[in-house]
């Protein structure tokens, strides 16, 4: 628990850099140019970092999940992911996961950043906040947007191939107008298929 709580206390350091962002039109939006080199020296503690396929400690552990609930923000906006990386690997079983496996983010100064672009004619300010509990996220925009964006996922399973089990699912988004709800299309957002470090229910394997 020592590093869960280390990754608060990294967030918290994080926030005061992407609170009340303005994102105009034609920016970029990059988390490392943004938040910087996480070091001891800027007060960042040892949390629990993801990295050639273990869990592991590492100085500023945890930032990933700021950037996982960028991603889940952007994706329900108009707004462009133009650099996104995802983990090799699941670590870890379920624990009440809400939102579809595959939709985050892996953070690791400076080679693996997490970037968007507006590429409309809005403004767009990030809202972000955070307790001992719950990291929460808005993001808004100057005037009414088009559409609104639903994020779900399609074929997702389990696979043995050889000796190792994979997870797999595709991550989607429904278009709908705005005003009256209408679907309009899906978009294909990412295929994943990676590598699990635990034993999955038997029923969910498939041979």
């Amino acid at each position: 628990m020592w590093l869960q709580h280390n990754k608060v206390e990294n967030l918290k350091l994080c926030l005061p850099y992407l609170n009340g962002l303005m994102i105009k039109p034609g920016e970029t939006f990059s988390f490392c140019r943004l938040v910087g080199k996480p070091t001891a020296k800027r007060g960042f503690k040892t949390g629990m970092e993801l990295t050639m396929g273990q869990a592991r400690p590492g100085i500023g552990g945890g930032i990933c999940q700021l950037a996982n609930l960028l991603n889940w923000l952007v994706m329900h906006s108009p707004l462009t992911v133009t650099e996104r990386s995802t983990h090799s690997f699941d670590p870890f079983p379920d624990q009440k996961r809400s939102i579809p496996f595959g939709t985050g983010c892996a953070i690791f100064y400076n080679y693996v950043d997490f970037c968007f672009i507006n590429e409309t004619d809005h403004t767009f300010q990030l809202l972000l906040e955070i307790d001992d509990k719950n990291l929460k996220g808005h993001l808004v925009s100057e005037e009414m947007i088009e559409h609104n964006y639903k994020v779900f996922e399609k074929d997702h399973y389990f696979i043995r191939e050889g000796d190792t089990i994979y997870r797999h699912n595709e991550i989607w988004r429904k278009v709908l107008t705005r005003v009256v709800g209408k679907h309009l299309h899906d978009e294909h957002i990412k295929t994943n298929h990676v590598r699990v470090c635990y034993e999955p229910d038997q029923s969910l394997i498939r041979e």
